[in-house]
């Protein structure tokens, strides 16, 4: 089984078009195009009835003390956790691609509508929220439930740059086994005993001016 992008090559640093975030002026940050990858895949087992794909940065600061805060960074052997940016379930078998923007081409406060998915191709499938949904839970003005693709925004001061990989797993059900308003730790152990087959993409992404050299 194989996935491949278009948007960037496998491993390499992600476009900012494709984040959610993105440097502004000579210090800030401000919300970005968020516009989703394209992704493509085949050789798909015999077995395979339906197709689940889910990003996660696993590089996330365990703790909040520092996360942009002026005059810190972010240690680098800070425990990490993951963070969830994408859950795509119940992909049909008649898909073979995803088009670049076809999921998510701005950044919508308050999140864009699910779990239903209304892209042509790709009846039946079910978006999960993002973890974007807990991180603007606080805020007036942007909480809300998250569904779908919301790509990278790291924080601007972590010594590390973010990994996002992108899975695509096979099942053996037509149906992902999960119900309701789901996110990617309920969507992982639902799939846990029906993966058949999984492939990776994977790209880099920080807004650390020191380490970009700017």
């Amino acid at each position: 089984m194989k996935l491949w992008s278009d948007s960037w090559p496998n491993g390499e640093a992600i476009p900012p078009r494709h984040a959610c975030g993105r440097l502004d002026g000579a210090s800030g940050v401000a919300f970005a195009d968020n516009v989703s990858p394209h992704l493509a895949w085949s050789d798909l087992p015999p077995a395979t009835r339906s197709l689940v794909l889910i990003c996660h940065d696993f590089d996330v600061p365990s703790r909040g003390d520092d996360v942009n805060q002026a005059g810190r960074e972010i240690p680098a052997d800070l425990p990490r956790i993951d963070f969830f940016h994408w859950l795509l379930a119940d992909i049909p078998m008649t898909a073979a691609a995803i088009v670049e923007g076809a999921f998510s081409h701005r950044f919508t406060p308050r999140g864009k509508p699910g779990p239903a998915v209304s892209v042509p191709g790709f009846d039946g499938a079910r978006h999960g929220v993002n973890d974007y949904t807990g991180w603007f839970a606080g805020d007036p003005e942007l909480a809300g439930d998250y569904f779908g693709y919301d790509g990278p925004f790291p924080p601007w001061n972590d010594s590390l740059i973010h990994h996002y990989v992108f899975t695509l797993y096979a099942l053996d059900v037509a149906r992902a086994p999960v119900e309701g308003r789901f996110g990617g730790a309920e969507l992982r152990r639902a799939i846990d005993g029906h993966v058949v087959a999984e492939a990776l993409h994977s790209g880099t992404y920080t807004l650390n001016r020191r380490l970009l050299g700017s």
